[in-house]
């Protein structure tokens, strides 16, 4: 078929600017071929070249003597956790795929991060994820949370990497456009680690893996555009996954790795064959020579642009060194894997692409990425109205209800805080082993084999606190998922994230971005803990509006003895109750308000960083100094909430608790207030004093506010209920939902 005329109305049909389509004609001093403006195309799409978002991502904080590549550097974070081994984590979102293919979107989600990890040379030992839906009363909302959540224990499962964590999130600004965002982590010895770079002029280019077929065409782009109508008919778009040829791709390439082998290796993710060769080219500042009529395909006639932005999955791209091919394709053999020769380094700049002897594309590899002639905006931002409207919000206006056992037991009902048990039994989370806390307390907690070490991980954002106020939500999201990570023992050491926002060139969108970004930011710095990579997701719209902001945080922390692994549930008859922290009875944007009146509103939770990090490391020595029997992070629902789940979350038995705590103000806001910097201790009675004296040392506020026993949860005398009757609630209001 004859191509089409390139011009400035098909590169915008492509996406592009009129300045990018001219930029576009002075780095080639000519115009592009169809194959070339596609290939900038992909690689100028928000989804691979961060252009509205790399000058504020660049303000993040990233440096620590932990770190082994700078951020961005490779395909994911590189952690050093001693004893000669490093941690590679990254996280991202399959947002835009899911919402219109759930199964194969979320599928392909956990499959992409999964090679981000291996790519490095490192084994995955443990997978996360955060999804946020619309209402579970519309059926469609129910057919998607279905489809993903399938999607993602199916691939793990067969792939056979434990889904150890996550958070799950309900809510209407979620129910055109859900968000699938994906983290896996992975262990590899300091000397083993793998670089995404091409150099060495001569050295052989390698594809393997899976055959390349038309799926997944433009899904960079797919990716870069606000959901609409007719996002339905890009079904072809998404891609489609398959663990098994996955796990074989893994054994080879870790093999290839130890083996030395290789230069260096990149995952076909977003863009393809495109992406890879590119980026390691410029990261390598040499060229490459491909023949694409070399590349394995599924099917016929596929042109050069189709085969170039083909984005079929579970496909690598490795430069070996030269002299080592023929023992890749041995390996590929080995694994019944696909590899085929199809070019090689060069010393020009420029990747340069054939076809039966005919250039077909022939560009500049540093123009198409970050750092080198990929374009980078600012865009303008601007407060939205709403915010001074939401936040002079009176809350003494709203009734308060007359039965508080009734409103705990509705809150423990919503499926924002009730078990998400309907989802963890589709996932495996005990393959491979080494899982020593599962899903259901505040982090989960996998043992590092080899070693008495622990890795401690968690995922967190609340979207409501960054729409209502998007720098103290953004310090929130990265506090809670450290404190989180500190009630399992752990100490935090690095995050990665996956900023989900709304379309960059609307200026209200702008102004929660970069405000977000700075209160990430400023957390981070407080708790020394640099941002080590992840995802920028825009465009997260449908013609109803934007998603809440939604920079979700993984948090990664190292437990340095196992013997310090904390769970959140009450262990022991007569333990005293501790609540480090103190109660402001802070409602604003609270899963109370929402549930009991219907309403978002409000300014979120204030949150005063030193006195975060002070709260931590109490809660931290106290662990570490054994007096602890159990934490637990006081979040959504509130106190109330918390205390509920620390009597029915433990596996063995259930224990009730008697409880009398200071409130300022009106009982509900008190008990079902979400303020920040709170944690609830169980410990013995000969524990209390070496605890205040910590808590002492610390400046952190700490009162006995009870003890543990019983078969009821008591709260001032204003709650009065069975365990029984709240965890029968608490365990079944979402399979109620998905079932009937």
């Amino acid at each position: 078929m004859p191509e089409p005329e390139v011009n400035s109305e098909l590169a915008q049909d492509h996406g592009l600017s009129q300045e990018e389509y001219n930029r576009i004609l002075d780095i080639l001093g000519r115009t592009p071929t169809f194959t070339e403006l596609g290939i900038f195309s992909v690689m100028w799409s928000e989804h691979c070249s961060y252009k509205n978002s790399i000058a504020l991502l660049k303000t993040f904080p990233k440096e620590s003597e932990h770190l082994l590549v700078k951020p961005g550097e490779e395909n994911a974070g590189l952690i050093d956790i001693g004893d000669g081994l490093a941690v590679a984590f990254k996280i991202e979102s399959h947002n835009h795929p899911s919402a219109v293919e759930p199964y194969q979107g979320a599928a392909t989600g956990v499959g992409g991060i999964m090679r981000d990890i291996f790519t490095m040379g490192a084994r995955p030992i443990a997978a996360l994820n955060s999804l946020r839906f619309g209402s579970l009363d519309d059926p469609r909302v129910r057919y998607l949370f279905n489809g993903v959540v399938k999607g993602i224990g199916d691939y793990g499962n067969c792939f056979g990497v434990p889904t150890v964590a996550g958070e799950i999130y309900f809510d209407d600004s979620y129910q055109g456009n859900p968000l699938v965002n994906c983290m896996a982590i992975g262990i590899v010895k300091h000397d083993q680690y793998a670089s995404a770079i091409a150099k060495g002029a001569g050295n052989p280019v390698i594809i393997i893996g899976s055959s390349t077929g038309r799926d997944g065409i433009h899904g960079a782009t797919f990716a870069s555009e606000e959901i609409s109508e007719e996002s339905e008919s890009r079904r072809s778009n998404v891609q489609v996954g398959d663990p098994f040829t996955e796990k074989l791709l893994l054994e080879a390439t870790l093999e290839m790795i130890k083996e030395d082998l290789i230069v260096g290796v990149q995952d076909m993710g977003a863009a393809g064959i495109t992406c890879s060769t590119s980026e390691m080219s410029a990261k390598g500042e040499s060229g490459m020579e491909i023949d694409i009529g070399r590349v394995p395909l599924r099917e016929k006639g596929m042109t050069p642009y189709e085969i170039l932005l083909s984005e079929s999955q579970e496909r690598m791209l490795v430069v070996s060194k030269n002299g080592k091919e023929e023992a890749i394709h041995d390996i590929c053999r080995k694994w019944d894997l696909n590899s085929a020769l199809i070019g090689h380094v060069s010393d020009e700049p420029n990747l340069k692409i054939t076809l039966n002897g005919k250039t077909v594309a022939e560009i500049p590899a540093a123009s198409l990425v970050l750092g080198g002639g990929a374009p980078v905006y600012e865009r303008e931002s601007r407060r939205p109205d709403y915010i001074d409207e939401l936040h002079a919000f009176d809350f003494n206006s709203l009734p308060q209800p007359g039965d508080l056992t009734g409103v705990l037991k509705n809150l423990l009902a919503s499926p924002n805080i009730a078990s998400k048990e309907w989802v963890i039994q589709q996932y495996d989370h005990m393959v491979r082993s080494n899982t020593i806390v599962l899903p259901g307390s505040d982090a989960a907690v996998i043992r590092i084999k080899g070693t008495h070490k622990a890795l401690a991980m968690k995922t967190d954002c609340n979207g409501r606190y960054v729409y209502l106020n998007p720098r103290m939500g953004g310090r929130i999201a990265v506090a809670e998922s450290a404190r989180n990570v500190v009630c399992s023992g752990g100490k935090p050491v690095a995050i990665t994230n996956c900023l989900n926002f709304g379309n960059p060139y609307k200026p209200d969108i702008f102004w929660q971005f970069k405000e977000a970004i700075a209160g990430i930011g400023e957390a981070c710095r407080v708790f020394e803990t640099p941002v080590t990579g992840g995802n920028v997701s825009f465009y997260n719209e449908n013609p109803e509006g934007a998603v809440y902001p939604t920079p979700v945080i993984g948090m990664l922390g190292l437990i340095e003895d196992i013997k310090h692994v904390t769970t959140a549930w009450f262990k022991n008859e007569g333990d005293m109750i501790v609540l480090l922290g103190e109660n402001r009875g802070e409602v604003g944007g609270s899963e109370y308000l929402k549930v009991e009146f219907n309403r978002i509103t409000g300014d979120c939770p204030q949150l005063d960083l030193d006195l975060e990090k002070r709260l931590q490391n109490a809660c931290l020595q106290a662990i570490k100094n054994n007096l602890v029997e159990s934490a637990h992070d006081v979040s959504e629902g509130g106190l109330a909430t918390a205390l509920a789940e620390c009597c029915f979350l433990n596996p063995k038995m259930n224990l009730g608790a008697t409880v009398n705590v200071e409130v300022k103000g009106r009982s509900d806001f008190g008990i079902f207030g979400e303020d920040q910097s709170r944690i609830l201790l169980s410990l013995s009675e000969n524990s209390i004093a070496p605890l205040h004296e910590i808590c002492k040392n610390n400046q952190t506020p700490m009162k006995v506010i009870g003890r543990v026993g019983g078969t009821s949860l008591i709260i001032n005398e204003v709650i009065n209920t069975p365990i029984s009757d709240l965890e029968s609630i608490y365990r079944n209001a979402i399979r109620h939902k998905m079932e009937n």
